[in-house]
């Protein structure tokens, strides 16, 4: 039974058990809700969660479990197969099973062939392949015997293990509704249980936010310290050359690609905060409502381009006006793909962050602030630096923040943009490259992935994310110090 008939069940369990134990709540009370200590449909959602909750919770850990029970049967019809196989056949044997597990699936549910017709291919496994072919359902695998019994191991343990899923997901959603339904009476406490699960509810979402963090981070520290078991640390955060070479001998220095990284990043924010605090404080502050409702949504526009598409912006327009205009009038450079030209339309692509989150808080500063100002005597402007922009500080900062976060990560433009060049230069006319876009490089591609030149990746992204987090703290320093607190 596929999984989402399982959850649609369980869903329609629920519901019946919404109206039943609301029609009950109802009818204890002889209709009369004044009676009920909570509201009618408190029973209802109560009944609903009870139902629910536990047969999806059920549902979830029993699909995590399940790939973990099956890949032990396939191993057992592995460990029964007649002659003995070595470690890589044995591999190769467990994962052309799961690949002729799925061509049969296919073919069975396409009509094409039956359980029954396939297990006829029992006695001579390498027929099955031209069978399935012949059938429609393409497969390049070589099926021999062991791999012929992984499969039908593979097939046999996840029909049996999905009935049983479904059996016991619908049992415990049909026993939490009959529970729920047998408490509704009038002094039940229904509302106080909903609020309660609810709270949970919240409290898991938050820790399971906080555990995807720690997650993410532990997984980038452990492939970080087996990279620096094979190559020394000391090469990698003082090395001024990258030069991978995937036959060894590879010079893996960070320095090139972090400089870039960040050149790239302030040339962005030098376009993207002034044009974007700018136009949020007149949007805020001079602009009519008329002209706020016709140019904010304009200026959101541009957050809602595909990074592609300012890529092909600037390898197309902006990088051979840089450079017929700019670079080889002043002698200094011959090719569109440059830092000018990535951190340009990079920062053109992120002044919406900017401008439209300062422009929410800027509008949420206190209208008796600017009162109280402008009773006092100051002008419009004096207002504006006195009190308004040091009021919403923390706003702003944490604005630019996202924005500074948006230019670090971004890929396709530097691609685009920048070119692939890893250099230390000043000229911003010159081509470069950025972390992100070599961790991309060194993890695509038929790579050995236990080798120093794909590991790399996880300490560029390690040491990208200290990078932030560092300008965080930066930030967090810098509003406590000069932000300015009002009653």
């Amino acid at each position: 039974m596929p999984v989402l008939w399982i959850l649609l069940t369980v869903l329609a369990i629920a519901l019946a058990a919404f109206a039943l134990a609301r029609r009950n709540a109802l009818a204890s009370a002889k209709d009369d809700p004044r009676i009920l200590h909570s509201l009618p449909s408190y029973y209802g959602w109560y009944a609903f969660i009870l139902a629910a909750l536990p047969a999806v919770f059920v549902m979830l850990v029993w699909l995590i479990v399940q790939p973990m029970i099956v890949e032990n049967r396939v191993n057992a019809a592995l460990d029964a197969a007649p002659q003995e196989l070595s470690m890589v056949e044995r591999e190769g044997a467990r994962r052309d099973s799961g690949t002729v597990a799925q061509a049969i699936r296919s073919a069975v549910s396409s009509g094409a062939m039956t359980l029954r017709q396939i297990d006829g291919f029992a006695a001579d496994p390498q027929a099955l392949a031209p069978a399935l072919r012949d059938a429609g359902v393409p497969i390049l695998t070589n099926i021999t015997q062991p791999v012929y019994d992984g499969a039908q191991a593979l097939l046999a343990a996840s029909a049996s293990l999905n009935i049983a899923m479904a059996v016991v997901a619908i049992a415990v959603a049909l026993i939490g509704a009959l529970i729920a339904v047998r408490r509704t009476r009038p002094d039940f406490r229904a509302r106080n249980a909903v609020e309660r699960v609810t709270l949970g509810i919240l409290i898991g979402a938050s820790v399971i936010a906080i555990l995807t963090t720690i997650a993410i981070v532990c997984s980038l520290i452990f492939e970080t310290y087996n990279f620096f078991q094979q190559y020394p640390w000391t090469a990698f955060f003082f090395g001024t050359t990258w030069a991978p070479v995937f036959q060894g001998q590879s010079e893996l220095g960070i320095l090139p690609l972090l400089w870039g990284t960040l050149y790239i990043s302030l040339i962005a924010l030098a376009v993207a905060v002034p044009i974007g605090l700018f136009a949020a404080i007149y949007l805020s502050e001079y602009a009519s409502n008329r002209v706020r409702s016709v140019a904010k949504p304009l200026i959101e526009i541009l957050a809602g381009i595909p990074t592609i598409v300012y890529g092909l912006f600037a390898l197309v327009t902006v990088g051979p006006m840089l450079r017929d205009y700019f670079a080889q009038p002043l002698g200094l450079g011959s090719t569109g793909s440059s830092v000018a030209t990535a951190g340009l339309v990079m920062g053109i692509m992120i002044i919406p962050f900017v401008s439209s989150l300062s422009d929410d808080i800027i509008n949420a500063v206190p209208q008796s602030l600017r009162d109280g100002s402008l009773g006092l005597g100051a002008t419009q402007s004096e207002t504006i630096r006195q009190v308004v922009l040091p009021a919403a500080l923390p706003g702003i900062v944490g604005a630019v923040l996202l924005a500074a976060s948006r230019a670090i990560g971004e890929t396709m433009i530097v691609v685009l943009g920048a070119g692939a060049a890893a250099r230390i230069d000043v000229n911003p006319f010159e081509a470069m490259t950025t972390i992100t876009v070599k961790i991309v490089s060194q993890l695509t591609g038929d790579t050995d992935f236990n080798s120093p030149e794909t590991l790399v990746a996880f300490a560029l992204g390690l040491t990208l994310f200290v990078v932030t987090l560092c300008l965080n703290i930066l930030a967090l320093i810098i509003v406590r110090k000069y932000r300015e607190q009002y009653e």
